[in-house]
C-alpha cells in the first residue's frame, strides 16, 4: 500500500500535477432583499397550446475558474428548452 502512495506520488510529480484541496467560499451580501415575482400560473403547468406559458431557471456549475451561471426558459407546452444564457455574473440582465 505504501508503494503504490509513494508511486503515485511520483507520477504526480512528474507531470506538476497537484491535488485541490478545497475551494474560496464567498460571502453573500447581507441586508440585500431580492423582489419576488408574482405568481401569475397558479401552478398549472400544463397549458393547451404552445408558446402560452413558460417556465425559467437559474442554476450555477462549479468550474476551475470559478461558477459558471446558467438560465434557461422552457415551454411547458412540449417541455423543450426554448432558449438559454450562461455568464459568470448573476446579473439582473
Amino acid at each position: 500500500m505504501i508503494k503504490v502512495m509513494r508511486m503515485r506520488t511520483k507520477i504526480m510529480r512528474q507531470h506538476k500535477f497537484k491535488a485541490q484541496i478545497g475551494y474560496k467560499r464567498r460571502h453573500l451580501k447581507v441586508g440585500k432583499t431580492s423582489r419576488i415575482a408574482d405568481n401569475l400560473l397558479a401552478r398549472q403547468f400544463n397549458p393547451p397550446a404552445p408558446n402560452q406559458n413558460w417556465g425559467s431557471d437559474i442554476t450555477y456549475v462549479r468550474t476551475y475558474e470559478g461558477f459558471l451561471y446558467v438560465a434557461t426558459v422552457m415551454d411547458l407546452f412540449s417541455r423543450c428548452i426554448v432558449g438559454w444564457s450562461m455568464d459568470k455574473n448573476m446579473d439582473k440582465h
